[in-house]
């Protein structure tokens, strides 16, 4: 039986559309940061700084005691992630706003991909034809042979298959620990995964600069918190088309703030891969609610 909560979904689709406008505002403060710093110390350093949201929990976090295949679980996460962020911020800083918005939505093609092929998930005809018409999507958006693609076009990829690795195993962490635990051990290990890397490369960050990835920090934060009350609120199949809202977010604040041209391309590609995301949603949605009723 549905919550309270679970049956509002104006508050769902709410939640969703800020969550959106939090994570253009994500892409937006790294491109004002700039790539002076190295894109692994940037991530570094948005890290560390929403380390500070993870203050009240350090007492709960000492004094756990879980397995340590759950440990290897999280430590495994944390470097996939890390590996993801890494390159978002290189992408970020190099490409269009859009297209990095639009290049994000192949993360849950990537999630439905691993899923099939390590937890043996069934791949039916019409999520198969989903995931090729979301691909499609993404060469409609980089028009490889038409335009240049770049480093950071190539890294937002590699990025998605990072995040969908990540996501892949935080869907079996979900089922062990709490949801506040998997997002705190999170921040955690990226953190630690992350430094020996930025160290490496450090370059002394401006008070600008700290300034800009504080924002970022702050903004992650608040987006991945509203993006949980809107899965509450309202089902994934409401939640889910609302995404493409970003897209639009995105576009007009990189031409209002950034200069950067219209795409139509990158607009209709970002559509053609939320649409094949919403259906494999909708499909999953469909076959639950007979699993339940047989």
């Amino acid at each position: 039986m549905q919550s309270t909560l679970n049956a509002r979904p104006g508050w769902g689709i709410f939640w969703m559309i800020l969550t959106g406008i939090l994570f253009v505002g994500v892409t937006a403060f790294v491109k004002l940061t700039g790539t002076r710093i190295p894109a692994v110390e940037a991530a570094f350093l948005r890290y560390v700084l929403g380390l500070a949201f993870l203050l009240p929990m350090l007492g709960t976090l000492a004094r756990l005691r879980l397995p340590r295949e759950t440990w290897g679980l999280f430590v495994l996460r944390g470097a996939c992630h890390a590996m993801g962020v890494g390159l978002w911020f290189f992408a970020m800083a190099r490409i269009p706003i859009a297209d990095v918005v639009a290049m994000n939505y192949l993360n849950p093609i990537y999630v439905t991909l691993g899923a099939a092929l390590f937890f043996g998930e069934k791949l039916a005809t019409r999520r198969v034809m989903a995931v090729l018409v979301a691909l499609l999507g993404a060469l409609i958006i980089l028009r490889p042979g038409v335009r240049v693609v770049g480093a950071g076009h190539l890294a937002m990829i590699f990025t998605a298959i990072a995040f969908g690795g990540s996501y892949l195993l935080a869907k079996i962490l979900a089922d062990r620990c709490s949801a506040g635990l998997v997002v705190a051990m999170l921040s955690i290990t990226v953190t630690i995964a992350l430094a020996p890397v930025a160290l490496s490369v450090w370059v002394t960050p401006t008070p600008y600069e700290l300034l800009m990835l504080a924002f970022v920090a702050a903004f992650a934060t608040g987006g991945h918190f509203t993006m949980t009350l809107a899965f509450r609120a309202a089902p994934l199949t409401v939640t889910q088309p609302v995404t493409f809202l970003q897209l639009v977010w995105a576009v007009l604040v990189g031409m209002a703030f950034f200069g950067e041209p219209f795409d139509p391309f990158v607009i209709l590609g970002g559509l053609v891969i939320v649409a094949a995301v919403t259906f494999i949603t909708w499909r999953e949605s469909v076959l639950k609610r007979r699993a339940c009723n047989d």
